[in-house]
């Protein structure tokens, strides 16, 4: 059993919480940067990056969080958490934690109103079609050699994994499918 934190500070969190939890694995909401020293990975949820950004500052985990990522930290960031992982933000001067070589760009579906689910298959992550929803999700417009495209929708990048890093701009957590939290315990798995 996996011991996976959870960012808790806005966002989608409980719904990543529940899915860890049914796949077997203790999750643990991170609000401390204590909190931090005993996982095997993290998961940044959805919801507002730029509040999320903020209460990273406020509550002191960002410097942590980053120290951890570089030393290998499995971590996973869907929707607002990909922007949080993003090196690069389109558009915007002010970035986060700066540890994946993409660039990232905000809002690129539009609005609330703008949200859709496709189900497609993922190559190298599931064998049968996977559904994906997007709400106000970013894309990535640019990435880095050492970036692996995992997923394109309507030729946008939308997953990506760099190491010891996974992103998605699309929300998992909100279907029935555990496809994506499995591949990341297994990415976990394999850094253990």
């Amino acid at each position: 059993m996996k011991k996976i934190g959870v960012l808790a500070l806005q966002g989608a969190f409980k719904e990543h919480i529940n899915m860890v939890e049914l796949l077997g694995h203790e999750a643990i909401e991170i609000r401390k940067v204590e909190q931090l020293e005993d996982i095997d990975g993290i998961i940044l949820p959805g919801g507002e990056s730029t509040v999320i950004g903020k209460l990273l500052d406020d509550f002191g985990i960002k410097e942590a969080l980053i120290d951890k990522i570089k030393c290998g930290l499995p971590v996973w960031g869907t929707c607002a958490g990909m922007i949080l992982l993003a090196n690069e933000i389109d558009n915007q001067e002010d970035v986060y934690l700066r540890v994946m070589n993409i660039k990232v760009k905000r809002n690129a579906y539009g609005s609330q109103l703008d949200s859709f689910i496709v189900k497609e298959v993922v190559k190298g992550v599931s064998e049968k079609e996977i559904p994906m929803v997007f709400i106000r999700a970013p894309y990535i417009v640019d990435m880095g050699d050492d970036v692996e495209l995992l997923h394109r929708v309507d030729g946008n990048i939308v997953a990506v994994r760099q190491k010891n890093m996974l992103a998605t701009s699309f929300h998992p957590e909100l279907t029935d499918d555990t496809t994506f939290h499995e591949y990341f315990i297994n990415m976990v798995n394999k850094k253990l």
